[in-house]
């Protein structure tokens, strides 16, 4: 009897502790917090930036943040009536206004610095026509612009949702064959969406951001949430750089042989949105009507980026309310001659926020 009752007694124990140990398993794991915008396709684990990777930065170190967040990039081209880029000028030349108040140039430099450029192909089912030149185009685009061992480069397609096709690479060859095997067009535009996670993806690469758009400007499948302002903001905040190629034009030419087309295929809100996305960042937007204006778009924007300055502000932080929009004018002092091309505005970022 005596026996019977000890092994009852470790019968009931390894029960226990299994139960214990069946809990300690079996606990779910943290749902990690969500990540604003879409997932990248195919849906592997998504990462903040997959290359480059950002420096550790000490969060008690707080004039290291404040500096970061502060210093506002503001590229600038000029050039004077003839179309010529002017690239001689020095800072005292330029009249730089902040919400139209007399502001102090912290430093002006060429374009020397190290390029991060990022390339959205808009591959949703409303551009058909110009696809195969678009990317031929392209990769003679980045062969020129592109500074070996320098310079990097990332690709993007954009449909319903956002792909990324080559992270931030420097060899070219690479980004070449990316867009050499690019997906057949198909889908709706998330135009807006994808513009928030290319200005997300490129906000922790180093040198000046910049992101081509090739795209006919619509927009039929973003978050009914998201607004061209949301839009914008991420690519203020990021201080990137926009150039648009806007296929309607060519594909309304291919169409009709009428320059422009006609009111019925324009889409009018497309490019008003096109025109103030570039607008606001300092970028441009090229309507070319065939195989040669093409190239010469992507030429155009090559030279842009060799000949600009960019103009270094550093705000006053008690000036500065975080969420605010500030607006930007630059011109040059006695030369109303000259034409300035210039970001409009900058938002003061909020303290540790991201979009």
């Amino acid at each position: 009897m005596k026996s019977v009752l000890i092994l009852v007694v470790l019968a009931s124990f390894c029960v226990v502790c299994t139960a214990q140990s069946g809990r300690v398993r079996t606990e779910p794991t943290p749902t990690p917090t969500p990540v604003r915008g879409r997932v990248y396709v195919p849906t592997e684990i998504p990462q903040a930036t997959p290359t480059p990777t950002p420096k550790p930065v000490d969060a008690n170190d707080d004039e290291t943040i404040r500096v970061t967040s502060s210093l506002v990039p503001i590229p600038v081209f000029i050039t004077d009536k003839a179309g010529r880029s002017i690239t001689n000028l020095k800072a005292a030349d330029l009249d730089l206004r902040i919400d139209g108040k007399a502001a102090s140039i912290g430093e002006l430099v060429r374009s020397d610095a190290q390029i991060s450029l990022a390339m959205i192909f808009d591959n949703s089912s409303s551009v058909t026509l110009a696809r195969d030149f678009e990317k031929a185009a392209a990769i003679r685009f980045f062969r020129r612009v592109l500074r070996a061992g320098r310079d990097q480069a990332a690709l993007f397609s954009l449909a319903e949702a956002t792909r990324l096709e080559q992270p931030l690479t420097r060899d070219i060859d690479s980004i070449a064959r990316a867009i050499e095997f690019f997906p057949p067009p198909k889908g709706a535009t998330a135009l807006l969406d994808g513009l928030i996670e290319a200005a997300n993806y490129l906000r922790d690469a180093p040198g000046r951001r910049v992101l081509v758009l090739v795209s006919d400007g619509e927009d039929t499948y973003s978050d009914l949430k998201t607004t061209l302002e949301d839009s914008i903001r991420a690519l203020q905040l990021a201080d990137v750089q926009v150039f648009i190629v806007n296929t309607k034009i060519f594909e309304n030419y291919t169409r009709t042989g009428v320059r422009g087309g006609n009111a019925n295929i324009r889409s009018l809100t497309a490019e008003r949105r096109m025109s103030e996305i570039t607008a606001q960042t300092g970028g441009e937007v090229f309507g070319p009507v065939d195989e040669k204006e093409m190239d010469a778009a992507f030429s155009r924007i090559s030279a842009d980026l060799a000949d600009q300055y960019t103009v270094y502000f550093y705000p006053e932080p008690e000036a500065e309310t975080p969420g605010q929009m500030r607006t930007i004018t630059v011109t040059v002092k006695g030369r109303p001659d000259l034409a300035v091309r210039a970001r409009k505005s900058y938002y003061v970022p909020k303290r540790g926020s991201r979009l």
